[in-house]
């Protein structure tokens, strides 16, 4: 008699053995899904080894065989076994987000044929190009791919959204005369995609996050492009960052991975530091902007005399360039005319009753919108809480600047862009964007306005000065003339490196920081998240689980650190607290929390854990 081990996509630890039953004992294979019968209910399995023996007994035999081919291979099933180690979650839920979401459901696929592998493999490398020009790096790029495919393996190409995926197509396809896919979540057509790539059809997959799970069978050459970029780290369980997913393939597969940016997420540059990776840095070709930083402490009682938002010398600038007919982007990364709204009589803050947070105003539409759950409402004209009619109006986003600057250039072409749309340089003399420019490198400003920036730098986040630094490397490449940096930390290391052009100012200093607090990437950290529908609750859960965790931890090399509220400690109707958990050995951490959550139960809390949290 055969029997099966079988995990599912569900947060419970497996695998869990049933019988095979006599017909299916020559179909069934390792990596096929299966119909099981778990907890009494029908459930979609994993099929992740196929035994003689068992020490279980009164077993279930499974329902159906969904698979006459394997949905996974042995190659896949080992990477979501490290990913599901790594990140704290089930086997089964790590396999089930590298599959498409029809198969998750059960979807039947007859009669694929999964391409052969007769390749030898190579060595597994991976180099970090650090490059502020794309060109630069992209030729780099488009020669890898070459090789690759001239000794017949495949290749995947990460990128942060669609929009940059669908420009590397286009270039990839221009320059190499070959055809590529398209990989991603929820876009039409997935499975058809999915499956040409396990058949070999397909070379080249370039894709979104998800993309990273692509089912090649021979990939030879993975490259994650702006690799930092915080877009890489799934919300959802489990919470994998494709970065370290791709580190986890390149070792199964002995495949070469390439990471590229203009600004490197420290944890890549400690690798290069300490020789795991390789490091390649490409000077910037055109010429670097003249930096100008302005200290907003000297400008407070203009700016509070006159309400506006513009330092004497930006404005100055604007003028300048407007009577050169050059062109200036304002960068300001809030949407909406206001960040909050209160009664001015009472002092009550109008707030999302999902998130509690403070909603944004949005003068266009008349709306007050949460900017975490996207509740809307009209804005009232009398309070809510008093009946008082005047609803006052604080902090700037896009909106106001593009009234502020109609009011202060009269005749200026003003237009605000806060998607992904094209912009025309033509349509507008002054343009008003928050970080969807970045994604535009093809632009070329005469004068770049930077506003509001220590926003960014003073959240409660220790990435905070990382994240800032990205943003304003980013807006480099959209300018060769000037730009102009409003803040009131002008000794601050993120804007001392562009001062002086040395981006490696900033990165020394912020590792000397992060060494000294012993902050990722020198230490991992890991938060485990409680929800539910009442605050108190959740806390009392919160502090007996942190309790017990510090009662049963007996490694020195895990330290449970606090429990504190989420940040936000509300969102779309669940309060949230989390304990945070420092270690040098993140498996070890895993093993350690998936024991003592086993058996963790407090009626309508979930439990779960985000490690190495961005």
């Amino acid at each position: 008699m055969l029997y099966a081990k079988v995990v599912l996509g569900l947060a419970v630890e497996g695998p869990f053995d049933y019988i095979v039953p006599a017909g299916l004992s020559r179909k069934i294979k390792v990596g096929s899904r299966v119909w099981v019968n778990f907890r009494n209910k029908k459930a979609l399995g994993y099929v992740v080894k196929i035994t003689k023996k068992t020490n279980i007994k009164n077993l279930k035999s499974i329902s159906t065989l969904i698979d006459d081919t394997p949905v996974l291979n042995k190659k896949m099933l080992l990477l979501t076994r490290r990913l599901a180690d790594y990140y704290c979650c089930s086997w089964g839920e790590a396999i089930e987000t590298a599959l498409p979401d029809v198969l998750r459901k059960g979807r039947i696929l007859e009669n694929v044929r999964e391409s052969p592998n007769n390749q030898k493999n190579s060595i597994a490398q991976a180099i970090l190009i650090h490059a502020l020009d794309n060109t630069d790096r992209w030729d780099i790029y488009i020669n890898e791919i070459k090789m690759v495919l001239e000794n017949n393996k495949s290749v995947i190409v990460i990128l942060p959204d669609i929009q940059s995926v669908r420009k590397a197509q286009k270039l990839i396809n221009e320059r190499l005369r070959v055809s590529s896919g398209i990989l991603y979540r929820k876009q039409r057509g997935q499975l058809e995609e999915w499956r040409r790539i396990k058949e070999g059809k397909i070379d080249i997959i370039l894709g979104t996050r998800s993309g990273i799970f692509a089912p090649f069978n021979n990939p030879g050459l993975v490259i994650i492009d702006e690799e930092g970029d915080s877009v890489y780290k799934q919300e959802q369980v489990p919470h994998y960052n494709a970065r370290e997913v791709a580190f986890m393939r390149i070792k199964i597969e002995r495949a070469k991975l390439i990471l590229g940016g203009t600004s490197p997420s420290l944890e890549s540059l400690h690798l290069a530091q300490k020789n795991k990776i390789e490091y390649k840095f490409i000077p910037r070709i055109k010429g670097f902007p003249e930096i100008k930083i302005i200290d907003m402490k000297s400008e407070y009682y203009r700016i509070k005399q006159r309400n506006i938002i513009l330092s004497k010398y930006l404005e100055d600038s604007v003028i300048s360039v407007l009577n050169s007919k050059g062109k200036i982007l304002l960068f300001l990364n809030r949407k909406g005319f206001a960040t909050s709204a209160y009664c001015h009589n009472c002092g009550i803050a109008l707030k999302c009753t999902r998130c509690n947070i403070n909603l944004v105003y949005h003068f266009k539409e008349n709306l007050l919108i949460c900017r975490y759950c996207n509740f809307k409402m009209h804005s009232p004209s009398i309070c809510p809480n008093c009946n008082s009619g005047y609803i006052k109006y604080a902090g700037a986003g896009t909106e106001k600047i593009e009234s502020e600057l109609s009011r202060i250039f009269a005749q200026a072409r003003i237009k605000r862009l806060e998607s992904q749309e094209r912009l025309d340089i033509k349509d507008a003399d002054i343009f008003v964007a928050t970080s969807s420019i970045i994604k535009q490198t093809d632009y070329n400003f005469d004068l770049i306005g930077v506003l509001l920036i220590d926003n960014a730098l003073n959240r409660i986040d220790f990435r905070s000065s990382e994240k800032a630094f990205a943003l304003l490397v980013g807006l480099l490449g959209l300018t060769e003339k000037k730009m102009v940096i409003e803040t009131s930390l002008p000794h601050h290391h993120c804007f001392q490196a562009l001062i002086k052009k040395d981006l490696n100012l900033f990165y020394e200093e912020e590792s000397k920081q992060r060494r000294q607090l012993n902050f990722p990437p020198y230490r991992h950290m890991i938060l485990v998240k409680l929800r539910g529908l009442k605050d108190e609750r959740v806390k009392e859960a919160s502090y007996a689980l942190f309790e017990r965790l510090n009662q049963c931890n007996k490694n020195k090399g895990i330290k449970i650190v606090s429990v504190n509220p989420g940040q936000p400690a509300k969102l779309r109707g669940n309060f949230y607290w989390q304990l945070l958990i420092i270690s040098d050995n993140v498996i070890k951490v895993s093993e350690f929390l998936k024991i003592n959550l086993k058996n963790f139960r407090h009626s309508g809390i979930i439990v779960t854990v985000d490690v190495d949290p961005l």
